[in-house]
């Protein structure tokens, strides 16, 4: 079996996630994993899917033939389980008061350790009792066993510290 990383992107209209779904089933792929949000009126995310070896071409094919639809890209991958093998996962959440930057300081402080990040989901929030907009951050990456999660926690924790957010390390 083959596991492909399929992004997608579309204007947002009823049927896409259907549509994408005909497709896999079609050629015998299995969803596995998704992602998928509306965003500003696009429809976006990824989904990873296994699928006979023998039929990735095919299905590449009918995925670029949604293109009226969504706008669909295969990329090879790797099951969940081989690429996690001997790591662990950390979670960080990130709330304060929304600036431009926030997202940036966060990962290069993540990728000052040479960690991959999983997933970053993030959102802004009205603070009607603060007068303002709340930005929020729920990351969540891959930590080798040997590496030293109190070094990364530190690191995180003197960067909330400065960029003056509250910082939850789970």
């Amino acid at each position: 079996m083959a596991h492909l990383v399929l992004t997608v992107v579309g204007d947002d209209r009823p049927g896409l996630v259907n549509a994408l779904a005909e497709q896999i089933a079609a050629h015998g792929g299995n969803w596995e994993r998704s992602e998928l949000a509306e965003l500003a009126g696009a429809f976006a995310g990824i989904v990873l899917i296994s699928i006979p070896d023998e039929r990735v071409e095919q299905i590449t094919a009918a995925l670029e033939g949604l293109d009226g639809m969504l706008r669909v890209t295969a990329h090879g991958g790797v099951a969940d389980a081989e690429a996690q093998a001997g790591e662990r996962q950390l979670e960080v959440t990130v709330l304060g008061n929304d600036r431009p930057g926030i997202v940036r300081d966060v990962s290069a402080a993540i990728a000052a350790h040479a960690l991959s990040i999983d997933t970053f989901r993030s959102r802004t929030l009205e603070a009607p009792m603060a007068g303002g907009t709340l930005f929020e951050a729920v990351v969540a990456f891959r930590l080798p066993v040997d590496t030293d999660a109190a070094r990364v926690t530190t690191a995180l924790e003197q960067l909330a510290g400065e960029i003056q957010v509250d910082l939850t390390v789970v």
